[in-house]
């Protein structure tokens, strides 16, 4: 099977943006049960529910719980994602995390400068965190409604940025937003994370302890007086993400084996953690938390949040108060003018050594769908506001979800109005990409099939006896049969632990190549995977006309072992440790391999080449 990492992005990605449906018909529930029957919406959130017993309870209304409780797993997975993409996303190049940090809060002080600047003299000032934030699940959801008309970097980049936007909000809540500090309980907080860590360094991995941890660690911050949502944050960014490594995989495989072998109570139980240990605790939580506050918790406090009476004379007084001019503004102008003007600034002051992996009509765009407002906007303007204010702070967040959509549809259809090589210049940029590839293509050893000056490469790790790597034989022949523009390499990763018969066909492919009939004998490994014995393989070299003895001779004699082996040491190397992983021009294929996202894959590699070509790189850093 393929790596997990680009599949659980793209799970990610999917389920967030999937969910903004979802939310927004929270939103809609929510705002036609407050006009319909507004005493019973402000009844059921305002109802008090106590947990605990005699002296040691805790009672808050039904709004508080969410807010304050279940939104600690919505930023529990938000830290979760921080930590996976500081581990093995974007944010390895460290260049690019400092780029965040700025992009990030350029995002944020900008915004909050044009709320304090329009209610200045106004007593509704200490609301300037409102306009701040953006909501990851609406930004996402407005990129996937313009779909292939913008780059999937762009949404890679959206995501590091929500990344600082949400550590810095979580940051201002706790030290502005909260009530006067009690030190003792803080100090039991910070120990409890403490705790946390020393486990993970341990190699403890009870999630039980884990759990009543940060139970701890989200009491003591309230009694503190910060907001304890802080506490999922901080529990997620601690938790580590790696690839699965060979090793781990190989063992699951034989614990798997031996319980195939013999299915007993132990051995199921055996092969059920070897296959949960092979991957890391960071992506086996988001996968169990994440549908549940996507399709849950989120939709839900959006429910608790968004009942707003609307009528003709409120609406008036809202789009003539401050509070509401300021978060619209703020989120609209103060979003673009933050997010381009900071990493133009950094650009500058830089020489070019911080530049964005995107180009500058997709940064733009991302400016303009940072505007959405919804999730952490609320929740500050719940502890910020009162009254009237508070809900016209509710109408300005909920304005800025249209007016973030309105922006980013005039941006990307202006960029679609530009000659094709301009806009690919707009959209992908010139600069030097991340590459994953860790050793590149050499026309003089590697396999490679098409011209050697296509634009795009596209480089497979495989396994002969892989049923997935039969499946994209076909989908890389329909492609490289459709574009004479794209050149392709194999590079051998036998799975001996899953597949036994997957090195002797590697070797058979070798033994090919000496005789000048290595895509030969690769395409027929291919279509029949399920006879790959030494007799089928002599009979494939018969077919092929090959010298058959020396052919057999090369085999016993392991010729092409030494090569197998610096595939698959360069497999190692690029993180992989499953087939087929493709990488194209590089860059690891994130997704699926059918006909539809390879060639979709190809064509942006194509575009960003295009644009290297007719723009010229800029200097690395």
């Amino acid at each position: 099977m393929s790596s997990q990492t680009p599949a659980r992005w793209r799970t990610f990605v999917q389920t967030e943006t999937g969910s903004a449906a979802l939310l927004l018909a929270a939103v809609v529930v929510a705002l036609l049960w407050a006009n319909v029957d507004a005493h019973s919406y402000e009844a059921v959130w305002g109802a008090t529910f106590t947990i605990g017993f005699d002296t040691y309870h805790l009672a808050l209304p039904l709004h508080e719980w969410i807010n304050a409780g279940l939104m600690s797993l919505f930023f529990f997975v938000v830290g979760l994602e921080a930590r996976r993409e500081f581990d093995m996303g974007d944010l390895r190049d460290r260049r690019w995390v400092l780029l965040c940090v700025v992009a990030g809060l350029g995002s944020m002080v900008v915004p909050a400068a044009i709320y304090v600047a329009i209610n200045a003299g106004h007593d509704t000032v200490h609301g300037w965190g409102t306009a701040m934030s953006t909501d990851t699940a609406f930004a996402l959801g407005i990129l996937a409604v313009f779909g292939r008309r913008l780059p999937a970097a762009l949404r890679a980049f959206m995501l590091s940025i929500s990344v600082v936007d949400d550590l810095v909000a979580l940051v201002v809540i706790a030290v502005f937003y909260s009530k006067g500090i009690h030190v003792p309980a803080l100090l039991v907080a910070f120990g409890g994370l403490l705790a946390i860590e020393v486990l993970r360094l341990a190699g403890i991995r009870k999630g039980s302890y884990c759990a009543l941890l940060s139970l701890l660690v989200w009491i003591a911050l309230y009694e503190a007086g910060v907001d304890p949502v802080v506490t999922g944050l901080a529990v997620g960014a601690l938790v580590v993400a790696y690839p699965a490594p060979r090793s781990d995989l190989e063992r699951a495989s034989r614990l798997f084996r031996s319980f195939r072998e013999q299915p007993t109570p132990e051995l199921q139980r055996d092969a059920v953690k070897g296959l949960a240990a092979a991957i890391s605790p960071n992506e086996r939580l988001e996968q169990k938390f994440l549908p549940w506050v996507s399709y849950g918790i989120v939709p839900l406090f959006a429910l608790a949040n968004a009942g707003i009476e609307l009528s003709g004379a409120k609406l008036a007084d809202a789009f003539t108060s401050p509070v509401t001019l300021g978060i619209v503004v703020g989120c609209a102008a103060g979003k673009l003018i933050g997010i381009v003007g900071s990493m133009a600034g950094a650009r500058l002051l830089t020489a070019g050594r911080l530049r964005p992996n995107v180009g500058w009509g997709s940064v733009t765009v991302g400016g303009a769908v940072a505007g959405a407002a919804f999730t952490v906007s609320l929740l500050i303007a719940a502890i910020a506001f009162e009254g009237e204010e508070l809900e016209q702070a509710r109408i300005g967040i909920l304005t800025s979800l249209l007016v973030a959509f309105a922006l980013t549809w005039l941006v990307a259809g202006a960029i679609a109005l530009l000659p094709e090589d301009l806009r690919a210049r707009a959209l992908l940029g010139t600069s030097e990409t991340q590459v994953d590839l860790a050793v590149p293509v050499d026309p003089q050893h590697d396999r490679v099939r098409g011209p050697a000056d296509a634009a795009v490469t596209v480089v497979e790790y495989g396994d002969y006896e892989c049923p997935y790597c039969g499946q994209a034989e076909q989908v890389v022949r329909e492609l490289l049969g459709a574009d004479s523009d794209v050149r392709y390499v194999w590079r051998h990763l036998p799975l001996p632990d899953v597949h036994p018969d997957a090195e002797l066909a590697a070797e058979a492919a070798e033994a090919a190549a000496r005789q000048g009939k290595f895509w030969e004998m690769h395409d027929l490994l291919l279509t029949h995977q399920d006879a790959l014995t030494g007799r089928d393989l002599l009979n494939y070299a018969r077919e092929l006309g090959l010298d058959v003895a020396h052919f057999r001779d090369d085999i016993e004699r392991e010729r092409g072992a030494r090569r197998i082996a610096e595939d698959v040491d360069s497999a190692d190397l690029s993180g992989v440790s499953g087939t087929p992983t493709f990488f194209i021009n590089g860059l690891r294929h994130q997704g699926a391999y059918d006909i539809e996202a390879l060639t979709r894959a190809v064509e942006q590699a194509r575009q960003r080449t295009l644009a290297t070509r007719t723009g010229g790189r800029e200097p690395r850093g």
